[in-house]
């Protein structure tokens, strides 16, 4: 005859295989998600390896023009291929030694980003240090303006820098493309709600020693926002790397636009070549990810304050 602790542990064993059933189901799930999300890559990296006369044969009629330059009505079922039939180096080697066009594009997607990533955390570092301490209510005021600008979708905000990049005489210029990025309110929002959270205790200790602003902002809060400004940096890169309306409205020499327009623009003389680009396009972010991870989930979960 069962006692009361068999039927305890009865109901326990339930439970947990219970959990242990969803917890192999949500895992599934998850694992489902992530290879969807992959895919894609996975796609475009196996690809870059086809040659360009099985690439045609395999995606020519998603890209094909009429002679009037419109679309190509897709008749037939596009074959997805994720292994090649020949694993080719072709592809690379015109990108990266018989085309110095894709590796100009891809240097001047550098030469606009890491201005703006450097000055950009520059300039909202400070902003969000004063935003931060000794609050008032036009410093608020301030920051809402920040906040719905913000909100704004950039878009909506083209139009004005154009004309005033125009006004400024500075359209087809890098600096087009560097001051909206350097003064952009993104960072700064994120920086001042992250200092935000540093006890004021702290910052009045240093003060009762003696140290300036110049030192608190240097000494202790930057420190102590390392892993937000890594975060930071690592979302200002993937944004503007991935950047193409603005170069389109704001450079009228195509020579001045970066490898992401390129991309935007892919015809059928060029599909051959458009996953090595893509491929090329897809480092300098991915590694940066991988070696800043740690700080950017740092960055994002960390509440502020001293660690013990």
């Amino acid at each position: 005859m069962k006692t009361f602790e068999d039927y305890q542990k009865e109901i326990k064993n339930r439970r947990n295989n219970v959990k242990r059933m969803w917890s192999w189901v949500l895992t599934g799930f998850l694992f489902l998600a992530a290879a969807l999300f992959l895919m894609p890559v996975i796609f475009t990296f196996t690809n870059s390896f086809m040659s360009a006369s099985e690439i045609n044969a395999n995606y020519g009629t998603v890209f094909a023009t009429t002679k009037t330059g419109g679309k190509v009505f897709i008749s037939k079922t596009v074959n997805l291929k994720f292994i090649p039939d020949l694993v080719t180096f072709s592809q690379y080697a015109t990108v990266l030694f018989r085309s110095p066009a894709y590796l100009l594009k891809f240097w001047n997607s550098v030469i606009y980003v890491v201005p703006i990533v450097v000055f950009q955390l520059l300039v909202a570092s400070l902003a969000a240090y004063g935003f931060s301490w000794e609050r008032s209510m036009l410093k608020e005021i301030i920051f809402f303006a920040y906040i719905i600008l913000m909100l704004m979708p950039y878009q909506v905000t083209l139009v004005p820098n154009f004309l005033v990049s125009r006004s400024l005489h500075i359209v087809n210029t890098h600096w087009a493309i560097w001051l909206p990025g350097i003064f952009s309110p993104f960072a700064v929002f994120l920086l001042t709600k992250f200092m935000r959270r540093i006890p004021t205790g702290v910052l009045e200790a240093a003060m009762i020693d003696g140290a300036g602003d110049w030192q608190i902002f240097t000494q202790i809060a930057m420190p102590l926002c390392k892993g937000a400004l890594a975060s930071v940096a690592i979302l200002i890169f993937i944004d503007y790397w991935n950047m193409v309306e603005q170069p389109i409205v704001l450079l009228d020499n195509e020579e001045m636009h970066p490898l992401s327009v390129f991309l935007s623009k892919i015809n059928s003389g060029e599909i051959s070549l458009a996953f090595a680009v893509a491929v090329i396009y897809m480092v300098l972010p991915i590694l940066i990810f991988l070696y800043g991870e740690e700080y950017l989930v740092e960055g994002i979960t960390y509440q502020g304050g001293i660690k013990g």
